[in-house]
C-alpha cells in the first residue's frame, strides 16, 4: 500500500484510470462481436450497418489512447477485410 500523500492519489488515478479503460474496451468488445457474429451468418448486408460503429468504438479507444492509433488503424483494416471476405462470397 501506498504510503505518501502522491502515492495515494496515484493509486486513486491508476484505478480511475483502468475503469475508464475497461469500460471502453467493453463497448468496443460488445459491438465486435455483434459485427462478428453477422459475419459468422454470412449477413454481409448486416456487417455493412454494423461497421461504422465499429469504426467508431475503435476510434474512441485511439482517441482516448487506451491503443495506440496504429493498433486501432490494424483493427478497422481487420474489420474492412473481414467484411469483404464475406461480402466477395456471394
Amino acid at each position: 500500500m501506498p504510503v505518501t500523500k502522491s502515492a495515494k492519489k496515484a493509486l486513486r488515478q491508476s484505478a480511475e484510470r483502468h475503469a475508464r479503460n475497461t469500460r471502453t474496451k467493453a463497448l468496443y468488445k460488445e459491438v465486435a462481436k455483434q459485427f462478428e457474429g453477422a459475419l459468422a451468418s454470412g449477413d454481409a448486408a448486416a456487417a455493412t450497418k454494423l461497421l461504422p460503429s465499429v469504426y467508431g468504438a475503435v476510434d474512441t479507444l485511439a482517441k482516448k489512447g487506451v491503443v495506440h492509433p496504429n493498433n486501432a488503424a490494424r483493427k478497422k483494416s481487420k474489420h474492412a477485410a473481414d467484411l469483404k471476405k464475406v461480402a466477395l462470397k456471394k
